[in-house]
């Protein structure tokens, strides 16, 4: 609908980049009201919409004026999405919006761990349960479980892939024993 707005011969809008320069950001909205006019007895805009094309206009030529403030302006922010989230589902939204993957722990991948090289696994806490499919191919096998502690390497014993764990949060307990309130 705007693009049909912009196009229509009726309607007369004047470039701003010219008409908003840095140093007069003052007189911005009077410009755009009188630029943004129609022929009289053949195209009218409700108010509604006239201020929705104002504030479109004024969005572009401030953005051409002042980059780095509009970027800053529209930077979201959890509330903008979802005002009420709280706990994890707020801690998972904030990563996404940051191009992070907070879900990215509980899913390591890499190659094949050995006695030098071992498979490593990020933890929040000092030991974590992990579970080994094995290798690839012929060497996969049914799911190993096993406790993964800090400071400690574990063997596999079905396929002897080598892991060790990578304390990347407060560490501790993962149940929290030992907390004295």
């Amino acid at each position: 609908m705007l693009r049909r707005l912009f196009s229509s011969p009726h309607l007369k809008i004047k470039t701003l980049r010219t008409a908003l320069s840095p140093s007069n950001p003052r007189f911005a909205a009077p410009l755009l009201t009188r630029h943004v006019t129609a022929q009289p007895g053949t195209f009218s805009l409700s108010p509604l919409r006239s201020t929705l094309l104002i504030s479109i206009q004024f969005n572009f030529a401030f953005s051409s004026c002042y980059p780095n403030q509009l970027d800053a302006s529209f930077k979201k922010r959890v509330e903008d999405i979802v005002p009420i989230a709280t706990g994890h589902e707020r801690e998972e939204i904030q990563a996404d919006l940051e191009g992070r993957d907070i879900l990215e722990i509980n899913h390591p991948e890499g190659p094949f761990g050995t006695k030098e090289a071992p498979a490593v696994v990020k933890s929040y806490f000092d030991r974590r349960i992990v579970g080994c499919p094995g290798g690839e191919g012929e060497d996969e096998h049914d799911v190993v479980w096993f406790w993964l502690e800090k400071g400690k390497s574990f063997e596999c014993p079905v396929c002897s892939q080598y892991f060790e764990l990578e304390v990347v949060g407060p560490g501790g307990d993962p149940y929290g024993h030992g907390d004295h309130h």
